[in-house]
């Protein structure tokens, strides 16, 4: 297949996208020792580059995390088993607490959000990992709209109801569900108090085309008829270095997303980095249903136009914060 000669002006916006990357990687802290000397490349699940003066060899990093030299000719093409995708799906990223804040103010109902969500885990236009509500607190105020994911709870209900473990919650924060192990009994689907989950009723829209593929926990991909999946904060994404697909589709700057060990979050918009604790506390953060307890991941800053102040005792002072 030929590929589409670039147009005008798209090489800079790609340098410019992965200029944008590559100090996202910085800021989080996954630039380092998965580099070799700065140019490494995939090759069977390993980071390499050419050995200079040896035609013959190259140099691989191991899983983990050795550098060794070895014959190019015993290097073969393979995809990652579904082991490697179970292992490092329930391990996460070492390190990382990965958090999102939502800036209300900033939402415009443009559902550029829910449109990469679906595309990137093969939904139907009625499927929803995210989905933007509309919001009025009385009739004398105005609406706004509210994306709404999986919360990622810290003290998450939907993993203690789960009777094959197929829901677990990762040290890194994130909350997946393992279709391979997933019965379908819904009890994560009653459990949850936000309403975060859905059911694949009917055969997943591509199953023809993903059949024989390998299933990866951290996409959700290939689905399975009966199971239950939701929002993964683009675990997929986030292994590769990137931002989640609905926080990099946003047209209006309304997600932010990062390290909360960092203390750092980036625009998906305008691909500022700021201070989580800073954001939090200037704008009146706030978490859903904060008195179920279950400690959500997902912060939300208000509509700047409300008719009462924040409050004095900021979110940053909860204990659970720290």
């Amino acid at each position: 297949m030929e590929k589409e000669q670039p147009k005008k002006g798209e090489n800079q916006h790609e340098d410019k996208g992965a200029q944008s990357r590559r100090d996202f990687l910085k800021k989080l802290g996954l630039i380092g020792t998965a580099s070799v000397a700065g140019a490494a490349a995939m090759y069977t699940g390993f980071h390499y580059e050419q050995s200079k003066g040896k035609g013959d060899k190259v140099k691989v990093l191991t899983a983990d995390n050795k550098l060794v030299e070895v014959d190019k000719s015993a290097l073969k093409d393979s995809k990652p088993s579904l082991e490697v995708f179970q292992e490092r799906g329930r391990e996460g990223i070492p390190g990382k607490r990965w958090v999102m804040v939502i800036d209300l103010s900033k939402c415009r109902n443009a559902r550029q959000c829910v449109t990469a969500c679906q595309s990137a885990h093969r939904l139907r236009p009625y499927e929803y990992h995210i989905n933007t509500l509309q919001i009025q607190e009385t009739e004398n105020t105005p609406p706004y709209h509210m994306p709404k994911p999986c919360q990622h709870c810290d003290n998450p209900p939907c993993v203690s109801v789960c009777p094959v473990d197929a829901t677990f919650k990762r040290q890194d924060g994130i909350v997946l569900i393992d279709n391979e192990r997933c019965i379908g009994c819904r009890f994560c689907v009653a459990a949850c108090p936000y309403s975060a989950r859905m059911v694949h009723w009917q055969e997943p829209r591509y199953a023809k085309q993903d059949k024989g593929k390998t299933y990866d926990v951290e996409l959700n991909v290939p689905q399975k008829k009966g199971t239950i999946s939701k929002c993964l904060f683009s675990a997929d994404q986030l292994r590769d270095g990137e931002l989640p697909y609905c926080v990099s589709a946003c047209p209006n700057g309304v997600f932010y997303f990062g390290d909360e060990n960092e203390d750092a979050v980036t625009n998906g918009t305008t691909k500022e980095t700021v201070r989580l604790s800073k954001l939090l506390r200037d704008n009146g953060a706030y978490r859903l249903m904060p008195e179920l307890g279950t400690k959500p991941r997902v912060y939300y800053l208000p509509p700047k136009n409300r008719i009462f102040d924040f409050p004095e005792k900021s979110i940053l002072d909860d204990t659970d914060h720290a």
